[in-house]
């Protein structure tokens, strides 16, 4: 039988036994760097500890690793080649946990990242009937805007398409988007006007305005062929907060047919001139096309679905 205890001279195992993970981390921490202190920090551990791991992986190859001058240190020519192999190898490992990782949040739950004035009013309001179709199933839902990354944690996406996103994701368009002015019901007297054509905005109506949807008022006004809606009025940081003025009675703003269904059929928000489509559509987005019969595509066919004004 073969010995190995204590990796005593002479061992068959000894000349085989690695270094400590500790120290290779340290090594290769303060190889990049070429600095102690700078590695330190980075591995939330003290400079000592980190002289120490370097100093005793030396005492142990037998060979020094640094080259140490006026405080400051260099790698030697065996430093350099130690640190390109820790280097590497440490990457492998880090790829293969993040691939497990991966795999494992993949098995318990989805992420799904929503528009967060979309979230807030329409999808949430409606998830329980999707949740109810999948029991067991975890889909966390993120509030999130504009361009993002699936290398990020995300799983999938709803977003309109006033950006652009990366021409390999998968794209699958749920809606159109409709947009229209909306305000408290018992204020469509004060501004709106009606005439022979139907009815217009009171000249000096409190328009609300938004630093997300900027363009919010024009686009409606080009779509519905409507007169243009100067910059006057309050402007809020969200979508969210503009629409929330309206039901508060502040003015009157433009608002997604999506985000405002639930109070127009309650009655909270009045839409005296209806919706219209502004030429931007939501998406589900993926990283990669949808399989029959999974989760991405049965989702697909329920949002799909909640573009139908009976379903919601």
């Amino acid at each position: 039988m073969l010995s190995d205890k204590d990796c005593e001279s002479g061992s068959p195992f000894a000349s085989a036994r690695l270094p400590s993970l500790i120290a290779l981390r340290s090594f290769e921490a303060a190889a990049r760097h070429e600095n102690f202190s700078r590695a330190a920090t980075e591995l939330h551990i003290t400079h000592g500890a980190v002289s120490r791991a370097v100093r005793l992986l030396e005492e142990e190859l037998g060979v020094p690793l640094f080259e140490r001058r006026s405080r400051r240190v260099f790698l030697t020519d065996a430093g350099h080649k130690l640190a390109t192999a820790v280097g590497e190898g440490l990457d492998v490992m880090q790829q293969a946990v993040d691939a497990l990782r991966a795999s494992v949040r993949h098995q318990q739950r989805w992420v799904l990242s929503c528009e967060p004035t979309l979230l807030m009013r329409w999808l949430l309001p409606r998830w329980p009937a999707f949740q109810a179709q999948h029991p067991g199933t975890e889909i966390c839902l993120a509030a999130g805007g504009g361009p993002f990354s699936f290398a990020g944690g995300l799983d999938l996406a709803i977003r309109r398409d006033d950006f652009d996103w990366p021409e390999s994701y998968y794209a699958a368009p749920l809606f159109a988007e409709k947009v229209g002015p909306v305000c408290r019901p018992e204020k469509v007297s004060r501004w709106f006007t009606a005439n022979a054509s139907g009815s217009v905005l009171t000249p000096g109506t409190e328009c609300l305005h938004t630093r997300t949807r900027p363009d919010a008022w024009q686009a409606w006004a080009r779509a519905a062929g409507q007169p243009a809606v100067g910059p006057g009025g309050q402007s809020f940081d969200h979508f969210y907060f503009s629409l929330q003025a309206a039901v508060a009675g502040l003015g009157v703003a433009i608002g997604s047919w999506y985000q405002v269904c639930d109070d127009l059929e309650s009655g909270v928000l009045s839409a005296p001139l209806g919706f219209a489509e502004d030429g931007s559509r939501y998406y589900l987005l993926s990283p990669e096309p949808f399989e029959p019969g999974s989760l991405q595509a049965d989702l697909l066919v329920w949002l799909r679905t909640l573009n139908d004004p009976l379903q919601v």
